[in-house]
């Protein structure tokens, strides 16, 4: 294992990917330990989409940053695998309603295990102080994507 004072001389966007990169492996050891060793590549992002936003595919095209193909192709897989199901939306026939099922559900429950699990690692390692400031800065991050994607042609 690499000392920290070692990985704090990084670019912030090599260590942005590898800490994102905790995050994936505790929730994908959750995952197969639970069965759903067949969940899409961005199904997590996807499940927690609808869990926490509704079912919007426009929605999911935005925050997955892919096209209304690939969201479709992808919402398609899950459907397959049987962790969503699509209805038509009764407000609106020309859209879609997604729903997760019960495995989806349990899917997303073993997701949020493997994101419990690397923030009670990282609470253990930081203070309060700057877990804080690591939150903040994260948010200010985003807040400059937002603001620079709304930019973009």
């Amino acid at each position: 294992m690499q000392p920290t004072h070692d990985l704090g001389s990084l670019p912030m966007p090599a260590l942005l990917r590898a800490a994102r990169g905790a995050y994936a492996h505790a929730m994908s050891r959750r995952l197969a330990a639970g069965g759903f060793d067949d969940l899409p590549r961005n199904g997590p992002s996807v499940l927690g989409g609808i869990t926490m936003h509704g079912g919007s595919l426009t929605y999911l095209v935005q925050e997955l940053a892919v096209s209304k193909q690939a969201a479709s192709q992808l919402i398609d897989s899950l459907a397959q695998r049987g962790y969503l199901e699509r209805n038509p939306d009764p407000t609106d026939r020309r859209r879609i309603s997604l729903h997760l099922t019960d495995r989806g559900r349990r899917a997303f429950d073993a997701v949020l295990a493997g994101i419990a699990e690397v923030d009670g690692e990282l609470a253990a390692r930081l203070s309060p102080e700057d877990l804080r400031g690591l939150r903040k800065g994260l948010a200010e991050l985003t807040a400059i994507h937002r603001l620079t994607a709304q930019c973009d042609p």
